[in-house]
């Protein structure tokens, strides 16, 4: 314990004291810094400063007649520049007894916490770490604290992600992820400003019409259009939920079908030569080829190729490849004439690439067929400009999420993690954040 310092006696003291508090940017005005020094705990150097918390009144009547009753001495943790010399703040907490209501205080600051031994500073950098692509183990060793404090600042805004039931946006995209478990979550987005709506633990069908029917009628009267991929009860979601929503086919997934298909049926053919004759290096090797757009491929400058020992344009490749087959040839135009409807908009042109009486293997047949059961969200992907990309993309961030962490067990912190790389935290005063 040491004695109080009239700062204003000693003029040296009072400037120690204001270039401390400038230095470590700490505006509380009942904190008075008393001096600074290295020290070593437990085979690591530290920068220590001294300080006390002054209680100038009662809190609970306001009265300043007190009795001072000693000091409580604990160990701050502060933010540092240098992580290799980690920052305590040795605060003294001043206790006192009230001469009128007789009850007993001790001095608090914004600083810290009551019962809590790391800096709100400290806290709100590491909720400013845990906005970026890293580990948790990485923040907690930059700011000289356990991977369970990072744990817990990641929990302590949890709770700010619970949004109301009033409002959906005009252009929803639905999708699912895998997760906690490797298990498939629900993800819903704004299609146009690609912010995140809702990520539930689970994509089965009751939950989802548990969830959306939450929201006023007004609010799912507000969805115009909801973009998704093939699955079936996604659309019956739609239906049953929002009354005047148009559904869309993500494009991306529909060329991918058309693609798959046309690949396994390369594989088929190409299985019928043997190995080392010329057509079936012209469909192994550049298998890539027949899956680019025909306009895509190069039409002027020949490669040698060991293949099929020759200098073949790439177009070349692609033509003599297909003739192998007259079943190929029809699925090839046809995946290149549905390419074309999509670049052009042309709903009738890929209506009638829906319905070809073309002959192509049960493969392809069966994905036209799915096509045509879901004809009028099909021809939506054409005609309106709304897609799966940006979900696509955000998916993608929650992998390398997930990857960087090693995998979550915790749906919650996943969830939060989500959305505090999302940007929807900023960093602002610790009354905003560290709302417990």
């Amino acid at each position: 314990m040491f004695k109080e310092i009239n700062l204003r006696n000693h003029s040296s003291l009072h400037k120690l004291f204001y270039s401390l508090k400038f230095a470590l940017d700490i505006e509380n005005h009942n904190i008075v810094f008393k001096d600074y020094f290295y020290k070593i705990l437990n085979g690591t150097k530290y920068k220590i400063y001294e300080a006390e918390i002054i209680q100038p009144a009662c809190p609970f009547c306001g009265s300043v007649s007190l009795i001072h009753n000693g000091h409580l001495k604990i160990h701050v943790r502060y933010i540092t520049a240098n992580a290799s010399v980690p920052v305590l703040i040795r605060l003294f907490k001043q206790r006192i007894k009230c001469r009128d209501c007789s009850k007993r205080s001790m001095a608090q600051s914004s600083l810290v916490n009551k019962y809590c031994c790391i800096s709100n500073t400290s806290k709100l950098k590491i909720l400013s770490a845990l906005t970026e692509d890293r580990s948790m183990t990485s923040i907690a060793r930059e700011h000289n604290t356990s991977v369970n404090t990072v744990q817990r600042v990641l929990a302590s805004c949890s709770h700010r992600f619970i949004d109301g039931y009033d409002y959906l946006p005009e252009h929803l995209a639905f999708d699912e992820f895998k997760g906690v478990d490797r298990k498939l979550h629900f993800i819903c987005l704004n299609g146009e400003t690609h912010e995140v709506v809702q990520i539930l633990r689970n994509r089965f069908k009751k939950n989802l019409l548990k969830y959306f029917c939450k929201f006023t009628l007004k609010a799912r009267a507000n969805v115009e259009t909801v973009t998704m991929d093939l699955n079936f009860y996604y659309q019956d979601i739609v239906r049953a939920c929002f009354p005047n929503a148009q559904i869309i086919i993500d494009r991306f997934h529909m060329v991918q079908m058309l693609t798959r298909s046309l690949n396994s049926l390369r594989v088929a053919v190409m299985k019928k030569f043997k190995k080392g004759t010329r057509e079936y290096s012209l469909l192994k090797s550049p298998w890539k080829l027949y899956l680019k757009k025909f306009d895509d491929l190069e039409k002027i400058h020949p490669r040698y190729n060991w293949h099929y020992k020759d200098s073949l344009i790439q177009e070349q490749i692609v033509m003599e490849g297909i003739e192998c087959d007259d079943t190929l040839t029809n699925s090839y135009n046809l995946l290149q004439a549905f390419f074309t409807a999509l670049d052009k908009h042309d709903t009738k042109a890929m209506k009638d690439i829906i319905y070809s009486k073309e002959k192509v293997r049960p493969l392809m047949h069966r994905t036209l067929l799915t096509f045509r059961h879901n004809l009028k969200a099909v021809l939506n992907c054409a005609s309106l400009p709304y897609s799966n990309g940006c979900l696509e993309g955000f998916n993608r961030k929650i992998k390398q999420i997930e990857r960087t962490a090693y995998g979550y067990s915790n749906f919650i912190n996943l969830l939060t993690r989500i959305r505090l790389e999302e940007n929807k935290v900023k960093e602002k005063g610790p009354s905003n954040l560290l709302i417990a």
